[in-house]
């Protein structure tokens, strides 16, 4: 069966994480840059095999202030680890456009087996004639199992930031064609 390489569509993607700041609400961040790559036997999604970076230095959360905090050696160490890299080995379909994507997470130097949630929401061709794929993806993995163990108490004794952080990423590939540039 032949491969089919599957290209992530950067301007038609997000990839965001949420974790909780003093126990009451939501931080939300997310990547500006990242790549994307999925090979398939055909198109049968069972066997995709995924490959997934995220540049650490494009970290956003809307406060320049947090963001530079963020990129310290207190949470992604990017001047050491300047990607965050997921390696999915497995699809399973679990029911109608559901799936359990196992992989690889390594941030930080450390690297962790990990099991997303991810629903597919569509194929169609393009305007162009590219045949393209969407997902959304969910999951929750714990901070400190990456070495980001960071804390701070609040005045009254409160948790400043939570173990717990939670993945959204909504990502839309583009099969390659044999000789053609990728329209995105």
């Amino acid at each position: 069966m032949e491969t089919k390489k599957w290209a992530i569509d950067p301007t038609h993607s997000e990839i965001q994480f949420k974790v909780k700041h003093l126990m009451i609400s939501s931080v939300t961040g997310q990547f500006k840059k990242f790549d994307g790559t999925v090979e398939t036997q055909g198109e049968d999604l069972n066997t995709a095999k995924i490959h997934f970076t995220a540049d650490i230095n494009s970290i956003s959360t809307n406060s320049e202030q947090r963001d530079g905090h963020l990129k310290t050696g207190d949470f992604f160490d990017a001047e050491n680890h300047p990607q965050l890299v997921f390696e999915g080995d497995k699809m399973e379909k679990t029911e109608g456009d559901n799936y359990k994507l196992h992989g690889t997470l390594t941030m930080r130097g450390v690297s962790k087996e990990i099991v997303l949630d991810a629903e597919l929401g569509g194929k169609t061709i393009d305007p162009w004639g590219f045949t393209r794929i969407g997902f959304s993806v969910t999951g929750k993995i714990n901070r400190k199992d990456f070495g980001v163990s960071f804390s701070m108490v609040s005045e009254t004794g409160g948790i400043l930031l939570g173990e717990e952080v939670k993945i959204i990423a909504n990502a839309e590939f583009v099969m390659q064609k044999a000789n053609e540039p990728v329209l995105a």
